[in-house]
């Protein structure tokens, strides 16, 4: 099974989906998950997602 459009719908988001996530601070990498917190909604990293999750 081919794979040629694997993250073809970051290209459209500004510099590809990548920038910093507001809870870790890590630069560079994809800020695409939408996470609640404290009545925010904001655009996080994969991990901060899973750990906010988590943390109900």
């Amino acid at each position: 099974m081919s794979k040629n459009h694997r993250g073809k719908g970051l290209k459209n988001v500004p510099a590809q989906g990548r920038g910093t996530c507001p809870i870790c601070h890590r630069t560079g990498i994809k800020v695409v998950y939408e996470t609640k917190v404290n009545e925010e909604t904001l655009k996080t990293c994969k991990e901060c997602f899973k750990t906010v999750q988590n943390k109900g």
